[in-house]
Protein backbone atom coordinates (compact mmCIF):
# COMPACT_ATOMS: atom_id res chain seq x y z
CA UNK A 1 0.00 0.00 0.00
CA UNK A 2 3.22 2.32 0.85
CA UNK A 3 4.39 1.57 -2.38
CA UNK A 4 1.27 2.53 -4.16
CA UNK A 5 1.13 6.03 -2.58
CA UNK A 6 4.64 6.79 -3.48
CA UNK A 7 4.28 5.94 -6.94
CA UNK A 8 0.53 7.96 -7.02
CA UNK A 9 2.41 10.84 -5.03
CA UNK A 10 5.59 10.65 -7.67
CA UNK A 11 2.93 11.01 -10.70
CA UNK A 12 1.16 13.90 -8.94
CA UNK A 13 3.94 16.14 -8.61
CA UNK A 14 5.44 15.01 -12.06
CA UNK A 15 1.76 16.38 -13.11
CA UNK A 16 1.94 20.03 -11.52
CA UNK A 17 5.55 19.90 -12.63
CA UNK A 18 4.19 19.72 -16.37
CA UNK A 19 1.47 22.05 -16.34
CA UNK A 20 4.08 24.21 -14.83
CA UNK A 21 2.39 25.23 -11.59
CA UNK A 22 3.74 28.32 -9.97
CA UNK A 23 6.29 27.77 -7.21
CA UNK A 24 8.48 30.76 -7.02
CA UNK A 25 6.99 32.96 -3.92
CA UNK A 26 7.29 36.45 -6.23
CA UNK A 27 5.38 35.17 -8.71
CA UNK A 28 2.77 34.03 -6.09
CA UNK A 29 3.53 37.34 -4.84
CA UNK A 30 2.30 39.16 -7.93
CA UNK A 31 -0.50 36.93 -8.57
CA UNK A 32 -1.71 38.10 -5.17
CA UNK A 33 -1.38 41.57 -5.53
CA UNK A 34 -3.15 41.71 -8.66
CA UNK A 35 -6.19 39.94 -7.86
CA UNK A 36 -6.25 42.63 -4.64
CA UNK A 37 -6.02 44.94 -7.17
CA UNK A 38 -8.67 44.00 -9.61
CA UNK A 39 -11.44 42.95 -6.58
CA UNK A 40 -10.37 46.69 -5.00
CA UNK A 41 -11.22 48.24 -8.18
CA UNK A 42 -14.49 46.09 -9.11
CA UNK A 43 -15.68 46.88 -5.23
CA UNK A 44 -15.43 50.88 -5.85
CA UNK A 45 -16.42 50.40 -9.48
CA UNK A 46 -19.92 48.83 -7.44
CA UNK A 47 -19.70 52.27 -5.24
CA UNK A 48 -19.76 54.49 -8.07
CA UNK A 49 -22.37 52.63 -9.93
CA UNK A 50 -24.67 53.09 -7.07
CA UNK A 51 -23.98 56.33 -6.24
CA UNK A 52 -24.84 56.85 -10.19
CA UNK A 53 -27.77 54.99 -10.63
CA UNK A 54 -29.44 57.56 -7.47
CA UNK A 55 -28.27 60.67 -9.19
CA UNK A 56 -29.04 59.66 -12.83
CA UNK A 57 -32.56 58.28 -11.17
CA UNK A 58 -32.88 61.65 -9.46
CA UNK A 59 -32.45 63.51 -12.66
CA UNK A 60 -34.67 61.40 -14.25
CA UNK A 61 -37.54 61.80 -11.92
CA UNK A 62 -36.64 65.49 -10.61
CA UNK A 63 -36.12 65.00 -7.06
CA UNK A 64 -32.72 65.90 -5.15
CA UNK A 65 -31.09 62.20 -4.78
CA UNK A 66 -27.88 62.20 -1.97
CA UNK A 67 -26.47 64.95 -1.48
CA UNK A 68 -25.53 64.55 2.75
CA UNK A 69 -23.27 62.11 2.93
CA UNK A 70 -20.00 63.86 1.89
CA UNK A 71 -19.89 66.16 -1.19
CA UNK A 72 -22.76 64.99 -3.83
CA UNK A 73 -23.58 62.45 -1.41
CA UNK A 74 -20.60 60.48 -2.91
CA UNK A 75 -19.74 58.16 0.20
CA UNK A 76 -23.60 57.25 0.81
CA UNK A 77 -22.88 53.96 -1.34
CA UNK A 78 -20.51 53.27 1.37
CA UNK A 79 -22.15 54.53 4.47
CA UNK A 80 -25.18 52.00 2.95
CA UNK A 81 -22.74 49.23 2.72
CA UNK A 82 -21.35 49.64 6.29
CA UNK A 83 -24.70 49.69 7.87
CA UNK A 84 -25.46 46.56 6.33
CA UNK A 85 -22.49 44.72 7.59
CA UNK A 86 -23.61 46.00 11.49
CA UNK A 87 -27.19 44.46 10.45
CA UNK A 88 -28.12 41.55 12.15
CA UNK A 89 -27.60 38.21 9.86
CA UNK A 90 -30.93 36.27 10.93
CA UNK A 91 -31.07 32.53 8.81
CA UNK A 92 -34.36 31.65 9.12
CA UNK A 93 -35.98 28.55 11.33
CA UNK A 94 -36.62 25.10 9.51
CA UNK A 95 -34.46 26.62 6.28
CA UNK A 96 -31.18 25.08 5.04
CA UNK A 97 -28.35 26.93 7.25
CA UNK A 98 -25.33 25.69 5.07
CA UNK A 99 -27.03 26.36 1.06
CA UNK A 100 -28.86 29.56 3.44
CA UNK A 101 -25.44 30.94 3.85
CA UNK A 102 -23.70 29.67 0.11
CA UNK A 103 -26.01 30.74 -2.52
CA UNK A 104 -24.90 34.59 -2.51
CA UNK A 105 -21.68 33.46 -2.19
CA UNK A 106 -21.85 31.38 -5.39
CA UNK A 107 -23.64 34.40 -6.95
CA UNK A 108 -20.71 36.92 -6.60
CA UNK A 109 -17.55 34.70 -7.07
CA UNK A 110 -18.35 33.56 -10.73
CA UNK A 111 -18.84 37.09 -11.59
CA UNK A 112 -15.54 38.29 -9.95
CA UNK A 113 -13.82 35.38 -12.10
CA UNK A 114 -15.38 36.60 -15.07
CA UNK A 115 -13.07 39.98 -14.80
CA UNK A 116 -10.01 37.39 -15.41
CA UNK A 117 -10.20 37.80 -19.06
CA UNK A 118 -11.35 41.53 -19.33
CA UNK A 119 -8.79 43.20 -21.15
CA UNK A 120 -8.27 46.85 -19.86
CA UNK A 121 -5.47 47.72 -21.86
CA UNK A 122 -3.77 45.75 -24.95
CA UNK A 123 -1.56 44.01 -22.53
CA UNK A 124 -3.56 44.57 -19.35
CA UNK A 125 -5.56 41.58 -18.51
CA UNK A 126 -4.93 38.94 -16.13
CA UNK A 127 -5.64 36.14 -18.39
CA UNK A 128 -5.59 35.46 -22.01
CA UNK A 129 -7.60 32.72 -22.49
CA UNK A 130 -8.06 31.44 -26.16
CA UNK A 131 -12.01 31.19 -25.04
CA UNK A 132 -12.29 34.35 -23.08
CA UNK A 133 -15.42 35.33 -24.48
CA UNK A 134 -16.98 31.78 -23.46
CA UNK A 135 -15.71 31.76 -20.81
CA UNK A 136 -17.79 34.82 -19.21
CA UNK A 137 -20.90 32.67 -20.48
CA UNK A 138 -19.90 30.06 -18.67
CA UNK A 139 -19.09 31.49 -15.26
CA UNK A 140 -22.17 33.77 -15.34
CA UNK A 141 -24.37 31.00 -16.31
CA UNK A 142 -23.37 29.76 -12.40
CA UNK A 143 -24.90 32.33 -10.83
CA UNK A 144 -29.08 31.55 -11.47
CA UNK A 145 -27.45 28.94 -9.57
CA UNK A 146 -26.91 30.32 -6.96
CA UNK A 147 -30.22 32.24 -6.81
CA UNK A 148 -31.84 28.96 -7.22
CA UNK A 149 -29.61 27.49 -4.09
CA UNK A 150 -30.87 30.53 -2.18
CA UNK A 151 -34.46 30.79 -3.16
CA UNK A 152 -34.73 27.05 -1.98
CA UNK A 153 -33.17 27.28 1.44
CA UNK A 154 -34.88 30.19 2.27
CA UNK A 155 -37.69 27.81 3.21
CA UNK A 156 -39.99 30.17 1.61
CA UNK A 157 -42.62 29.59 -1.29
CA UNK A 158 -41.75 33.84 -2.59
CA UNK A 159 -38.46 32.98 -2.24
CA UNK A 160 -38.58 29.91 -4.26
CA UNK A 161 -40.57 31.27 -6.79
CA UNK A 162 -38.56 33.53 -7.56
CA UNK A 163 -35.26 31.35 -7.64
CA UNK A 164 -37.18 29.57 -10.28
CA UNK A 165 -37.89 32.66 -12.39
CA UNK A 166 -33.99 33.44 -12.17
CA UNK A 167 -33.34 29.86 -13.51
CA UNK A 168 -36.13 30.59 -16.30
CA UNK A 169 -34.94 33.99 -17.53
CA UNK A 170 -31.27 33.05 -17.48
CA UNK A 171 -31.63 29.93 -19.78
CA UNK A 172 -33.88 32.37 -22.01
CA UNK A 173 -30.87 34.82 -22.42
CA UNK A 174 -28.06 33.35 -21.92
CA UNK A 175 -28.56 31.49 -25.64
CA UNK A 176 -29.05 34.87 -27.85
CA UNK A 177 -25.91 35.81 -26.04
CA UNK A 178 -23.99 33.04 -26.79
CA UNK A 179 -24.90 33.21 -30.17
CA UNK A 180 -23.76 36.76 -30.45
CA UNK A 181 -20.79 35.95 -28.98
CA UNK A 182 -20.32 33.24 -31.54
CA UNK A 183 -21.06 35.88 -34.56
CA UNK A 184 -18.14 38.60 -33.21
CA UNK A 185 -15.91 35.39 -32.74
CA UNK A 186 -16.40 34.50 -36.25
CA UNK A 187 -15.62 37.90 -38.13
CA UNK A 188 -12.40 38.12 -35.59
CA UNK A 189 -11.19 34.33 -35.87
CA UNK A 190 -11.05 34.10 -32.47
CA UNK A 191 -12.54 33.40 -28.83
CA UNK A 192 -10.08 35.43 -27.15
CA UNK A 193 -10.86 38.62 -25.61
CA UNK A 194 -7.98 40.20 -26.52
CA UNK A 195 -7.77 38.79 -30.06
CA UNK A 196 -11.34 40.36 -30.64
CA UNK A 197 -10.19 44.04 -29.87
CA UNK A 198 -7.32 43.81 -32.22
CA UNK A 199 -9.58 42.97 -35.30
CA UNK A 200 -11.92 45.81 -34.58
CA UNK A 201 -8.77 48.13 -34.19
CA UNK A 202 -7.21 47.42 -37.47
CA UNK A 203 -9.90 49.48 -39.41
CA UNK A 204 -10.18 51.98 -36.88
CA UNK A 205 -13.62 53.30 -35.60
CA UNK A 206 -15.38 52.07 -38.66
CA UNK A 207 -13.96 48.60 -37.91
CA UNK A 208 -16.20 48.16 -35.22
CA UNK A 209 -18.91 45.59 -34.65
CA UNK A 210 -21.22 48.17 -33.67
CA UNK A 211 -21.43 48.77 -37.81
CA UNK A 212 -20.78 45.06 -38.82
CA UNK A 213 -22.96 43.40 -36.68
CA UNK A 214 -25.73 46.20 -35.61
CA UNK A 215 -28.46 43.58 -35.18
CA UNK A 216 -26.39 41.34 -33.27
CA UNK A 217 -25.61 44.52 -30.98
CA UNK A 218 -29.02 45.17 -30.00
CA UNK A 219 -29.64 41.48 -29.19
CA UNK A 220 -26.63 41.38 -26.82
CA UNK A 221 -27.93 44.51 -25.32
CA UNK A 222 -31.24 43.24 -24.82
CA UNK A 223 -29.63 40.02 -23.27
CA UNK A 224 -26.98 41.54 -21.09
CA UNK A 225 -29.85 43.41 -19.57
CA UNK A 226 -31.58 40.74 -18.82
CA UNK A 227 -28.84 38.41 -17.60
CA UNK A 228 -27.83 41.20 -15.33
CA UNK A 229 -32.12 41.26 -13.58
CA UNK A 230 -32.05 44.73 -14.96
CA UNK A 231 -35.33 46.81 -15.01
CA UNK A 232 -37.48 45.76 -17.31
CA UNK A 233 -36.36 42.08 -17.05
CA UNK A 234 -36.10 42.13 -13.35
CA UNK A 235 -39.02 39.82 -12.72
CA UNK A 236 -36.93 37.16 -10.16
CA UNK A 237 -37.24 40.00 -7.47
CA UNK A 238 -40.05 42.23 -8.87
CA UNK A 239 -41.68 43.70 -5.65
CA UNK A 240 -45.36 43.93 -6.62
CA UNK A 241 -45.24 40.33 -6.91
CA UNK A 242 -42.91 38.44 -5.41
CA UNK A 243 -41.97 40.34 -2.22
CA UNK A 244 -38.56 40.77 -3.36
CA UNK A 245 -38.21 37.10 -5.21
CA UNK A 246 -35.27 35.32 -3.52
CA UNK A 247 -33.98 38.26 -1.10
CA UNK A 248 -37.04 38.09 0.95
CA UNK A 249 -35.71 36.13 4.19
CA UNK A 250 -32.06 37.67 3.80
CA UNK A 251 -30.71 40.45 6.10
CA UNK A 252 -27.11 42.08 6.82
CA UNK A 253 -24.09 40.99 5.10
CA UNK A 254 -25.97 37.81 3.38
CA UNK A 255 -28.34 40.46 1.47
CA UNK A 256 -25.66 43.14 0.37
CA UNK A 257 -23.63 40.11 -1.56
CA UNK A 258 -27.13 39.17 -3.33
CA UNK A 259 -27.78 42.94 -3.71
CA UNK A 260 -23.72 43.54 -4.97
CA UNK A 261 -23.71 40.49 -7.21
CA UNK A 262 -26.29 42.47 -9.41
CA UNK A 263 -24.29 45.45 -9.98
CA UNK A 264 -21.32 43.31 -10.37
CA UNK A 265 -22.80 41.29 -13.30
CA UNK A 266 -24.09 45.12 -14.81
CA UNK A 267 -20.09 45.96 -14.21
CA UNK A 268 -18.94 43.13 -16.09
CA UNK A 269 -21.47 42.99 -19.00
CA UNK A 270 -20.23 46.65 -19.48
CA UNK A 271 -16.95 45.53 -20.71
CA UNK A 272 -17.84 42.76 -22.51
CA UNK A 273 -19.97 44.94 -25.01
CA UNK A 274 -17.08 47.52 -24.90
CA UNK A 275 -14.72 44.89 -25.88
CA UNK A 276 -17.28 42.82 -28.37
CA UNK A 277 -19.19 45.85 -30.05
CA UNK A 278 -17.10 49.11 -29.63
CA UNK A 279 -13.66 48.11 -30.10
CA UNK A 280 -12.58 47.87 -26.72
CA UNK A 281 -9.26 50.02 -25.29
CA UNK A 282 -9.02 51.60 -29.00
CA UNK A 283 -9.77 55.36 -28.84
CA UNK A 284 -9.61 55.19 -32.96
CA UNK A 285 -7.49 58.91 -32.93
CA UNK A 286 -4.22 57.90 -35.07
CA UNK A 287 -3.43 61.67 -35.38
CA UNK A 288 -3.06 61.58 -30.78
CA UNK A 289 -0.95 58.59 -30.90
CA UNK A 290 1.56 59.94 -33.33
CA UNK A 291 1.62 63.19 -31.87
CA UNK A 292 2.29 61.72 -28.67
CA UNK A 293 5.34 59.64 -29.55
CA UNK A 294 6.87 62.45 -31.74
CA UNK A 295 5.95 65.47 -30.19
CA UNK A 296 5.55 64.99 -26.14
CA UNK A 297 8.30 61.92 -25.91
CA UNK A 298 10.57 62.67 -28.92
CA UNK A 299 13.73 61.17 -27.16
CA UNK A 300 12.25 58.13 -24.85
CA UNK A 301 12.24 55.60 -27.35
CA UNK A 302 8.34 55.30 -27.25
CA UNK A 303 8.12 53.61 -23.25
CA UNK A 304 7.16 56.70 -21.57
CA UNK A 305 4.46 57.04 -24.59
CA UNK A 306 4.11 52.76 -23.57
CA UNK A 307 3.02 54.36 -20.09
CA UNK A 308 0.63 56.85 -21.65
CA UNK A 309 -0.73 54.93 -24.31
CA UNK A 310 -1.59 52.14 -21.06
CA UNK A 311 -3.33 54.78 -18.94
CA UNK A 312 -5.66 56.13 -22.21
CA UNK A 313 -6.22 52.45 -23.21
CA UNK A 314 -7.49 51.86 -19.38
CA UNK A 315 -9.57 55.33 -19.75
CA UNK A 316 -11.33 54.80 -23.28
CA UNK A 317 -12.10 50.75 -22.19
CA UNK A 318 -13.75 52.76 -18.60
CA UNK A 319 -15.72 55.65 -20.79
CA UNK A 320 -16.90 53.22 -23.20
CA UNK A 321 -18.15 50.96 -20.42
CA UNK A 322 -19.54 53.68 -18.29
CA UNK A 323 -21.65 54.97 -21.17
CA UNK A 324 -23.26 51.52 -21.28
CA UNK A 325 -23.97 51.17 -17.78
CA UNK A 326 -25.43 54.90 -17.98
CA UNK A 327 -27.66 53.86 -20.99
CA UNK A 328 -28.62 51.00 -18.35
CA UNK A 329 -29.56 53.04 -15.90
CA UNK A 330 -31.53 55.68 -18.36
CA UNK A 331 -33.64 52.08 -19.02
CA UNK A 332 -34.53 51.30 -15.89
CA UNK A 333 -35.98 54.40 -14.90
CA UNK A 334 -37.92 54.99 -18.16
CA UNK A 335 -39.55 51.42 -19.47
CA UNK A 336 -42.21 49.74 -17.47
CA UNK A 337 -41.58 46.69 -16.01
CA UNK A 338 -42.66 43.49 -18.51
CA UNK A 339 -44.59 40.54 -17.81
CA UNK A 340 -43.25 37.31 -16.85
CA UNK A 341 -44.63 35.45 -20.06
CA UNK A 342 -43.84 38.83 -22.56
CA UNK A 343 -40.10 38.27 -21.01
CA UNK A 344 -39.82 34.71 -22.27
CA UNK A 345 -41.67 34.94 -25.42
CA UNK A 346 -38.75 38.11 -26.28
CA UNK A 347 -36.10 35.58 -25.27
CA UNK A 348 -37.40 32.66 -26.73
CA UNK A 349 -39.78 34.24 -29.72
CA UNK A 350 -37.63 36.93 -30.68
CA UNK A 351 -34.01 36.83 -29.66
CA UNK A 352 -33.20 33.51 -30.38
CA UNK A 353 -34.56 33.43 -33.75
CA UNK A 354 -32.78 37.03 -34.48
CA UNK A 355 -29.33 35.55 -32.95
CA UNK A 356 -29.86 32.57 -34.85
CA UNK A 357 -29.99 34.44 -38.20
CA UNK A 358 -27.53 36.71 -37.61
CA UNK A 359 -25.35 34.00 -36.86
CA UNK A 360 -26.06 32.13 -40.24
CA UNK A 361 -25.46 35.33 -41.97
CA UNK A 362 -22.35 36.12 -40.77
CA UNK A 363 -21.28 32.48 -41.20
CA UNK A 364 -22.23 32.71 -44.67
CA UNK A 365 -20.43 35.76 -45.08
CA UNK A 366 -17.07 34.38 -44.12
CA UNK A 367 -17.52 31.51 -46.07
CA UNK A 368 -18.07 33.45 -49.01
CA UNK A 369 -15.02 35.66 -48.53
CA UNK A 370 -12.57 32.41 -47.56
CA UNK A 371 -14.02 30.77 -51.30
Amino acid sequence: MATYIEIYGKQLVQSFHDLEVVTSSSESIWILISTLILVTGVTTGVLVIVWLERKVSAGVQQRVGPEYAGPLGIIQPLVDGIKLLLKEDVIPSRSDAWLFTVGPAVVVIPVLMSYLVIPFGQAIILSDLAIGAFFWVAVSSVVPLGLLIAGYASNNKYSFLGGLRAAAQSISYEIPLALCISSTSLLSGSLSTVDIVKAQSKYGFMGWNLWRQPIGFVAFFISSLAECERLPFDLPEAEEELVAGYQTEYSGIKFGLSYVGSHLNLLASSPFVTILYLGGWDSSIPLLENFGRDSLFPDSNGQSFDVLGSGVGITTTLAKSHLFIFISILTRWTLPRVRIDQLLDLGWKFLLPIASGNLLLTASFQLLLVG
